[in-house]
């Protein structure tokens, strides 16, 4: 099988500098590169840069995937946009989730390896549908980290000597709307894996999102100190408008939202697991039973369309056997096919009289084989419908 990898980096809060641009030019000579975007397509050799230095460094997500299975996400966040403990509440321990610290920015790395299911699949325009969950949780939407915490959950570490433990940790803080994921959520779900059965049974103790309301928001800016409002001109005017909007999204919402409530306690992930299993087997035992049941008018229209067609056939009496001798005097194959189709009619319509009537139409059948001895095509067509000979 061939190789693909397929690698790609935004920067969302600031566009790359020239200078910067040429630094990355250096990790490779066919890469894609613009003031907001590296990417790069491999179907043989490696990247030579490291993913995770580049998003220290330059950018706010990345998007990694290979045809042998593995998958990775990436998002960076100014500190003063996430909170690295409050992130890490929402992290098990296991591979698949992690949270990489710098001086500057919280980064949280996603990340799945499995057996390729051998579906080949493209990665450009993957992270574009999955861009703008950073800016959600960014925003306060901790759905994100939640799923993260669900990955960890499902994928835990194979050599992990420690994999009891994990079974006992308990969930973090379930957010409203888990069970209403977004479309870059659900992208996300979908890029990494995370069990559809998982998501529901945790989503049970998850209330309904509220449609964030901006109104008031002019006044509540107005009401900021001066200072602080010229911080935040600078910052846009040095380029982190996104930054900033973000930064007074989050803190207006909060401040409109009031104290959080206390949330029930937590199930552990052992719990939830078993809650997802059961929940899988009932639910294929609803489709299975929702297969036989189409199965089953399938087959009762079939049923009835056939004793309406042999009603027909029956009041057609010995024009339907002329309409055989015709079709088979064309000697074109085709109408071979439809006379031998008929033929098929005529037989149930005798079987449903009686012996009498099948004996019948076993004679009729061995007369025309016999009218038509070097016929080849129709002879074989007879055989392969299991006629009498």
């Amino acid at each position: 099988m061939s190789e693909y990898q397929y690698y790609e980096f935004l920067a969302l809060d600031k566009p790359l500098t020239d200078e910067q641009r040429a630094e990355l030019r250096k990790l490779s000579s066919r890469a894609e590169i613009t003031a907001t975007r590296f990417v790069n397509e491999y179907n043989y050799g490696d990247f030579r840069g490291n993913p995770e230095k580049l998003m220290e460094r330059y950018f706010d997500a990345f998007c990694y995937l290979a045809n042998w299975g593995t998958r990775r996400l990436m998002y960076r966040f100014p500190r003063a946009l996430l909170d690295a403990e409050a992130a890490r509440k929402y992290y098990c321990h296991s591979d698949a989730a992690s949270v990489i610290v710098t001086d500057d920015h919280v980064i949280i790395s996603l990340y799945l390896n499995r057996d390729p299911d051998g579906d080949w699949v493209e990665g450009d325009g993957q992270l574009g549908t999955m861009v703008q969950a950073r800016s959600d949780l960014a925003a306060g939407d901790l759905r994100l980290l939640y799923l993260a915490w669900l990955l960890s959950v499902q994928w835990p570490d194979e050599d992990d000597e420690d994999d009891e433990d994990n079974e006992d940790e308990i969930e973090p803080p379930v957010p409203a709307g888990l069970g209403n994921l977004s479309a870059p959520l659900q992208a996300i779900a979908d890029f990494l894996e995370i069990d559809e059965d998982l998501i529901a049974v945790a989503a049970g103790a998850s209330p309904p999102a509220e449609e964030p309301s901006d109104d008031g928001l002019a006044e509540w800016v107005a009401s900021l100190p001066v200072t602080e409002k010229d911080s935040f001109l600078t910052m846009v005017a040095d380029g982190e408008g996104a930054l900033v909007q973000a930064l007074l999204l989050r803190r207006f919402r909060a401040d409109a939202a009031g104290p959080a409530s206390h949330s029930s306690p937590g199930r552990t992930a052992a719990e939830l697991l078993e809650a997802a299993e059961a929940r899988a087997e009932e639910r294929k035992k609803a489709e299975e039973q929702r297969r036989r049941e189409a199965q089953a008018r399938k087959a009762a229209a079939e049923a009835a369309a056939c004793a309406k067609r042999l009603d027909d056939l029956a009041a057609m009496g010995e024009a339907a056997w002329k309409q055989v001798d015709d079709m088979i005097a064309t000697k074109k194959t085709s109408e071979y096919d439809q006379a031998v189709a008929l033929l098929r009619d005529l037989r149930a319509l005798a079987d449903r009289h009686g012996e009498v009537e099948t004996a019948a139409f076993k004679k009729r059948v061995l007369d025309l084989r016999a009218q038509y001895p070097t016929r080849p095509g129709l002879q074989s067509r007879l055989d392969d419908a299991g006629f009498p000979r």
